[in-house]
């Protein structure tokens, strides 16, 4: 999933971290160097759609524009819910 607008500086990241351990989802998030952020999230349907509602409004202070969801099957890979550092360039 890709997030744009004004996503960075506004605590995005560590508000989905909290979202997914409430809603028992896995997988990460991290920003991106074009000012978008970037997750990755598995877990039960329902629980993952909830996810993705909560960032497509973000955190206070967050404007998001735009949010561009891509499913795929469930792997199992991840383990928790991280915060990824470094931007991908």
């Amino acid at each position: 999933m890709l997030v744009s607008g004004q996503v960075q500086g506004v605590f995005f990241r560590s508000e989905a971290r909290v979202e997914a351990r409430k809603r028992d989802v896995q997988g990460w998030v991290r920003n991106l160097s074009d000012g978008r952020v970037e997750a990755v999230f598995e877990g039960e349907e329902e629980n993952v759609k909830r996810l993705i509602e909560f960032c497509r409004q973000g955190p206070p202070g967050a404007i998001v524009t735009g949010v561009d969801v891509v499913w795929k099957n469930y792997t199992g890979e991840f383990k928790g819910f991280e915060i990824r550092y470094g931007y991908r360039f």
